[in-house]
């Protein structure tokens, strides 16, 4: 439709086409429905590489923070490969709901149609636990607890519902899931992982890459990343970055260890056609991994064949002990970065990388073989032919048939460790439930990290059900009576049955670090409240990994772990009243921090060793 030279033409297409898609939810294909945006680049990406300058080049591989684009036109100027939403990413800071979001993306992607060949962004996002980033999503138990569910079924199923709930906002790539094998419960990212052995991590993250991708790549697609390429759940103790304890720190391993417990994952991500993998911030022995040519080059892309491409975690490269920024770029690139998260420098990344190859520091061959494998999925994903929002997912975000999902997820992930002849409850007969603690109303809490925010926040922060609201629903209609005292648990009331629930407050990354696991003196004075003024006392823990509970345990004649169970609150009342718990433990349970590191076979005595669950009915 267009010549090549018509840009003029093509931008106001691709501008009419975000501003009628905005201004209405109706599918309509605009009139540039993306075969003719299509039409004025290339073909293939064997085309595109042989038009591309080598700026263009290093442009494609070049991912920006929307938050550090300086002027939109620089999206066409420079050709930038990728733009994404780091946590908190919205269309105006944290949250934006997902129209606005599509907005959004397809805004920036018009920018993009309007470069010297109009190849489209691939815009990447961190949906780790549903589309977390975005108002009235639905979100699922964090990777710990689908761990504690054992369900492959059940992680392809909460993906995909994630996949569509992505697509209606115009994102075509998901940072997840994370393959990591957490060995330290210490570390603050051991929720995002599904447990620690590979034999439970392998088949989730599978699943998950299916659940993300479908059975090959395609226009209905959100490309999976596995991360954090390699052993960053077996980093040492002590071994962090500034301000860390754990995260980011040294995986002091052997090369065979490394290959048994952390390598597995990453076979069985690259055996479903997982389609990119991000490199972790942490080390080998000493080796930064951003750096590592050994484990990229010649294990990922060599050994484990790996096709697709390779992005780097953000702003990973600077922490390599190069002399300068340029240095550093060198230096990923030839370790086998393909794409690097800059995630604000993107001028002075694309110089790197074209001065790199002019004075021989990288082979221009490098270049092309990064490039032509961020073009193939682009292409895979058939961004060419349909580069704007799909306005028939956009409905679908928050769904009730999607809530239904999360909800089934979190009634599998309950683990139930102690239960003194009190559960199931009865719905049957005469009785009064007093509930309290921190987190029993508290949406937030329940969310953990990785929600509307990066670090996740208390409150009403986004759309879903609370533990204590799921209870409302869940009595309507009987003859029993509830109460929330919330955390005035030192007030006068009694009760036949006490519920606590309390916990971990959000956190993610390196900021949840704990040199303590502490079960924390506020959730402590009111879970000993509420036990002593009721007969029959019940807790719920929400944490993302075990917390030290010896003392605790002996208080109540019933205790839950829930972990950290998203939007769908109901799923815990579902099981109180009779569900039935399913869940095991995919982590050992210390009985003190100073049992860690442990992990099932290490001779060490766990308080709940790994798969330990009741399933009293």
């Amino acid at each position: 439709m267009f010549a090549n030279g018509n840009r003029l033409s093509l931008r106001l297409l691709a501008r009419f086409a975000v501003l009628t898609m905005g201004a209405s939810l109706i599918a309509v294909t605009p009139v540039g429905t993306p075969s003719a945006l299509a039409a004025a680049g290339c073909t293939s990406a064997a085309d595109c590489l042989s038009k591309l300058t080598l700026s263009e080049k290093a442009g494609q591989m070049t991912q920006v923070a929307n938050s550090y684009i300086r002027n939109k036109n620089d999206i066409t100027t420079y050709g930038l490969g990728s733009v994404l939403s780091g946590g908190g990413g919205g269309p105006n800071g944290a949250g934006g709901t997902a129209s606005q979001w599509a907005d959004m993306v397809d805004d920036f992607q018009s920018y993009a149609l309007s470069s010297r060949l109009g190849i489209p962004l691939i815009y990447g996002v961190d949906a780790v636990h549903g589309h977390n980033n975005v108002q009235a999503a639905t979100l699922f138990p964090h990777h710990i607890g689908m761990g504690a569910t054992r369900n492959a079924t059940l992680v392809q199923q909460t993906e995909d519902v994630t996949r569509q709930e992505v697509l209606g906002t115009g994102i075509h790539w998901t940072f997840g899931p994370c393959v990591c094998v957490p060995r330290d419960d210490r570390w603050g990212r051991t929720y995002e992982g599904y447990g620690e052995d590979p034999s439970i991590v392998s088949p989730l993250g599978q699943a998950a890459v299916r659940g993300f991708q479908g059975p090959s790549l395609g226009t209905d697609s959100v490309l999976a990343t596995a991360k954090h390429y390699i052993g960053d759940g077996g980093t040492r103790f002590g071994t962090g970055g500034s301000g860390y304890l754990i995260d980011q720190g040294d995986a002091q391993l052997t090369e065979t260890e490394l290959r048994a417990v952390h390598l597995q994952p990453y076979q069985s991500a690259i055996s479903a056609g997982v389609g990119s993998v991000m490199v972790s911030y942490s080390s080998w022995n000493g080796t930064k991994l951003h750096g590592d040519s050994y484990l990229i080059n010649t294990v990922l892309k060599g050994e484990l064949a790996f096709s697709g491409f390779v992005v780097s975690d953000w702003g990973g490269i600077r922490q390599l002990p190069d002399a300068t920024y340029a240095d550093q770029v060198a230096h990923a690139v030839n370790a086998g970065i393909d794409m690097i998260m800059v995630p604000d420098d993107y001028v002075g990344t694309i110089n790197a990388i074209v001065n790199g190859v002019n004075t021989g520091k990288i082979p221009q061959a490098r270049v092309d073989d990064a490039v032509t494998r961020i073009l193939t999925a682009k292409f895979a994903l058939d961004l060419f032919n349909h580069p704007f929002t799909d306005r028939t997912y956009t409905a679908q975000v928050g769904s009730a048939a999607h809530r239904a999902v999360a909800r089934q997820a979190v009634r599998e992930s309950l683990v139930l460790l102690k239960n003194n002849g009190v559960l199931p409850l009865t719905r049957i007969g005469t009785y009064h439930i007093v509930v309290g603690g921190k987190s029993a109303d508290n949406l937030g809490y329940q969310l953990g990290g990785w929600s509307i925010s990066w670090q996740g926040g208390g409150g009403a922060t986004t759309t879903g059900t609370t533990f204590w609201q799921a209870l409302q629903q869940a009595t309507a209609g009987t003859n029993i009576t509830v109460q929330n005292v919330g955390t005035k648990t030192k007030s006068r009331y009694s009760g036949d049955i006490g519920i606590w629930v309390g916990g971990e407050t959000p956190y993610a990354e390196g900021r949840g670090d704990s040199s303590t696991l502490a079960f924390g003196n506020d959730n402590s004075t009111q879970l000993s409240d509420i036990c002593a003024r009721v007969t029959t006392c019940i807790a719920i823990l929400y944490s993302g990994r075990p917390v030290i509970i010896t003392d605790q345990l002996p208080k109540a004649n019933a205790f839950v772990a829930a972990w950290l169970p998203g939007t769908e609150g109901a799923g815990i009342t579902d099981v109180l009243f009779g569900g039935g718990f399913a869940g095991k433990l995919p982590v050992s349970w210390p009985t003190a921090v100073t049992n860690e590191p442990i992990n099932s076979g290490d001779g060490k005595t766990a308080l709940f060793p790994l798969g330990y669950g009741l399933t009293p009915y």
